[in-house]
């Protein structure tokens, strides 16, 4: 996996963040914009920085949610032994495999629109930026950054459960025999796009937002990037076989499979264009759904990381499903977009890495800024380490027992996504 976030510019960063509470929410610095009061998670590196990271030469039209992309995905596959961390070129024992890359985006280039607007309604000396103004156009970028790794590239933009339908839609063509190697996940920048039309929705908390609060008051928009690489088990035993007989050491390190996506689900409630239905039935068949693919029952969850915007209508919609599927029995619930802000279609992918980080570690992260019960729920999201010691007095389900976890992506339309990672 990759990941690049308000936390941290790699999967270790992101890893020190979150079991240190550190949160990435803070101040606008590179999104110029009049709505610069309100507190956002930005990933810590300006376009310039990740071009020089990427080794870019400066008169290559990029788009800030295709850097990111492009840096994710540089992790996850080196990670993944795909690419070669010495010189950074393919495993030459994958060319022949079926590599897909799903992304899901919605922004694309809405940043690089923004900033030539004017220019292009005037003349004609940026329109070169016009041909990489939608999603699909980005994750072409990503794509060809790569040379031709990818037989198969596809963008899904299903607003914030964008990413984690990317994931599915890889799971998918993995179990049907049309994939070997699927690299799945998203990415999307801040941009007044996004400011101004939540702002608009009246959904932007001007403080540190509180999911699961009960003096909740909105978002913290976020961006970043973050992808999986998911692979047929064939696969994984002939590179290991071929790196083994090389002896190729540089690659062979990181051959240890993270965890297993043992379930997952769509539903579309389509109850409203952007709320929640008040009863949380659509997230409720896909947390059920994702359950019983994962050949699981509700009690062997051990954690929820949770969509949790902290609005008004999305926590309680969760709420109200959470209880009806797991009953007297929740386990730990946690809002991540505390840590990161709401990165809306990159989510899915950020916190299916978060979920697989807490997998790994065995750990909860922590629902940083609650402080009073909401009084329509029955459970309070966890936000100390006493929680977690009561808890195990009544079963064993303590945090070094942490094997399944669900994370769940919300989209607008009522389209829900849950996805399940369970350790091998």
């Amino acid at each position: 996996m990759g990941i690049v976030s308000a936390l941290g510019n790699n999967v270790e960063e992101n890893l020190q963040s979150l079991q240190e509470n550190n949160s990435g929410i803070a101040p606008l610095q590179y999104l110029q914009t009049k709505h610069s009061s309100f507190p956002v998670g930005e990933v810590k590196l300006s376009n310039e920085m990740m071009m020089n990271k990427l080794n870019f030469k400066s008169n290559i039209p990029h788009t800030r949610t295709a850097l990111m992309g492009m840096l994710a995905v540089k992790e996850a596959l080196i990670n993944a032994s795909l690419l070669d961390v010495r010189h950074e070129t393919p495993d030459t024992s994958i060319l022949n495999s079926q590599i897909s890359f799903i992304n899901g985006n919605t922004v694309g280039g809405m940043d690089k629109t923004e900033q030539y607007y004017l220019d292009f309604m005037s003349n004609n000396s940026c329109d070169e930026y016009i041909a990489i103004h939608d999603c699909g156009a980005c994750s072409e970028m990503i794509a060809d950054y790569f040379g031709d790794l990818f037989c198969h590239v596809q963008t899904i933009s299903t607003a914030c459960s964008s990413a984690a339908n990317a994931i599915m839609a890889g799971a998918m063509l993995i179990n049907s025999g049309k994939a070997d190697i699927v690299v799945a996940g998203g990415c999307e920048c801040i941009t007044k796009f996004h400011l101004n039309g939540f702002n608009t929705l009246m959904i932007l908390d001007s403080e540190l937002c509180k999911p699961f609060d009960a003096n909740r008051r909105g978002i913290n928009l976020g961006e970043g990037a973050a992808y999986i690489v998911m692979e047929r088990e064939e696969t994984f035993k002939m590179r290991y076989e071929m790196c083994a007989m090389r002896r190729s050491t540089s690659l062979i390190t990181n051959f240890k499979p993270l965890c297993r996506l043992s379930g997952y689900a769509n539903t579309c409630d389509a109850f409203h264009q952007t709320a929640s239905s008040p009863d949380g039935e659509g997230a409720y068949r896909a947390m059920k759904q994702a359950i019983e693919v994962a050949g699981l029952q509700p009690e062997q969850i051990h954690y929820i990381n949770a969509h949790g915007t902290g609005t008004e209508n999305n926590d309680l919609s969760e709420g109200i499903a959470i209880m009806r599927l797991f009953g007297k029995e929740i386990p730990p619930v946690s809002s991540t977009k505390s840590f990161t802000g709401h990165a809306t279609s990159a989510a899915g992918s950020i916190e299916a890495v978060i979920s697989i980080l807490a997998l790994q570690h065995n750990f909860i992260p922590k629902n940083l800024n609650f402080s009073k019960k909401m009084p329509e729920l029955s459970f309070v999201p966890y936000y100390n380490m006493r929680q977690l010691d009561m808890r195990s007095e009544k079963n064993s389900n303590t945090k070094s027992q942490i094997r399944h976890v669900l994370t769940n992506s919300f989209g607008f339309g009522g389209n829900n996504t849950s996805l399940i990672f369970s350790k091998i």
